[in-house]
């Protein structure tokens, strides 16, 4: 029997096998992966632009201000963007978790 100061761990070796545990993975793999993916190509994409297609991101949109400006600017709404869907995303896998070792509980 163990003490109240030591809980017992759980069992990470069925808990692995689970299929709910699968599918939450699975599920956590969909979002993260291509929300990555995009990330990253989203956000390289300014500098490529600018340097191959200068002329195209010098164009002025309003005033002096040109599409590379609000690429850029666009970029930060982007990551907002994304940081919310991951939030809300993260609060379903952290239920699913639960629910996961829930039913491993002793």
């Amino acid at each position: 029997m163990s003490s109240p100061e030591t809980p017992t761990p759980p069992p990470w070796a069925e808990i692995s096998r689970d299929p709910d545990f699968r599918r939450l993975l699975r599920d956590k793999i969909k979002f993260v992966v291509p929300a990555t993916i995009f990330f990253i190509v989203y956000y390289f994409a300014l500098p490529v632009l600018v340097a191959y297609a200068p002329d195209f991101m010098n164009q002025p949109v309003l005033g002096k201000v040109n599409l590379a400006y609000l690429f850029a600017l666009s970029q930060f709404f982007m990551a907002w963007i994304l940081a919310g869907l991951y939030v809300w995303a993260a609060a379903r896998w952290d239920r699913e978790a639960a629910a996961v070792l829930k039913k491993f509980h002793q």
